[in-house]
């Protein structure tokens, strides 16, 4: 599989601010990329210079191999964009918003007709004859995403798109984004953990103008975390616990409100031995013993300390 975008040494200095520190990435090809890190981490800076909205101190990227700033645009027109506060002219309806940007990209007569349709149908706006001011905020996001999609581009790049909804309005724009997936090639940047495991399949996670990690999201969890295990015994969950915390495969323990102890471990193997073991051996009995992955979100702090 090749690559849509591939950074290199990206760098970018506004005065004595650094934004981005010399990053590297790659983005596969068809993928539902994450672009993931806290509020000032430099996603946005690096949106901007991938469609050609601002220059790189140093580095280079490029976009479907076109150099993002010396071929200008011939990628913009492989690119759909939604910046993080799109702009809509509130008196037309979503149709002509539609068909008027697919206009500005030189697309007439039946071919944008089809496309329109099909976009309405895909924004569930079909037959929504209201003017956009007076859209909920879901709505207008979700024909912000139609509008970048309306010159069939093959990388869409979206900039914190669900980040001022509502639960329905996040909801209904995820399961947009989601439906694209093999379609297009969605690059997602956001700091909502919840919205990258849910639709994403492959994370970049930014720190300070610096990638931390990038790899598949489910490789990600099994490299800093193997699984988490919940333990409930009938009596001597202190003793228990304290026991656990003194293993050398046991990356962390907490203690639930209902009295569980939750271990993440480093090593499955001893720990599927050994947990039981030590149950038998201090005469408790053994009321659950479950084992569960490891989330995003704590591989998330684990990286970053918590920020967001």
């Amino acid at each position: 599989m090749s690559d849509a975008i591939v950074i290199s040494g990206l760098t970018k200095v506004y005065k004595e601010t650094r934004a981005l520190d010399g990053i590297d990435l790659a983005v596969p090809e068809g993928s539902v990329y994450g672009f993931l890190g806290p509020n000032g981490a430099g996603k946005t800076t690096t949106l901007r210079i991938l469609t050609g909205l601002a220059a790189p101190t140093s580095g280079t990227a490029t976009v479907f191999g076109r150099d993002v700033v010396s071929a200008t645009n011939e990628v913009r027109a492989d690119i759909g964009f939604l910046p993080d506060v799109p702009g809509f002219y509130p008196w037309m309806t979503a149709e002509e918003f539609l068909r008027f940007s697919g206009r500005l990209f030189g697309i007439n007569g039946g071919v944008l007709e089809q496309r329109v349709a099909a976009l309405l149908d895909l924004a569930g706006l079909t037959g929504v004859s209201t003017r956009i001011g007076g859209f909920s905020r879901g709505m207008k996001q979700r024909l912000g995403v139609a509008q970048a999609l309306i010159n069939a581009p093959k990388l869409l790049m979206l900039d914190e798109p669900t980040s001022a909804l509502d639960p329905i309005g996040r909801k209904e724009v995820l399961d947009m984004i989601g439906s694209l997936a093999g379609r297009t090639t969605v690059f997602f940047s956001t700091h909502i953990l919840s919205d990258v495991e849910r639709v994403c399949d492959t994370v970049a996670i930014l720190h300070k103008g610096r990638v931390v990690t990038q790899a598949p999201i489910e490789e990600l969890k099994e490299r800093y975390g193997a699984q988490k295990i919940v333990l409930e015994v009938t009596d001597r969950a202190d003793e228990i616990a304290a026991a656990l915390a003194a293993a050398e495969w046991v990356a962390s323990l907490e203690r639930t409100a209902s009295g569980a102890i939750v271990l993440t471990v480093s090593d499955i193997a001893p720990a599927r031995t050994a947990i039981p073991a030590l149950v038998v051996e201090r005469g408790v009995g053994l009321k659950r013993m479950d084992a569960g992955e490891i989330s995003l979100e704590e591989v998330f702090v684990d990286l970053v300390g918590g920020e967001a």
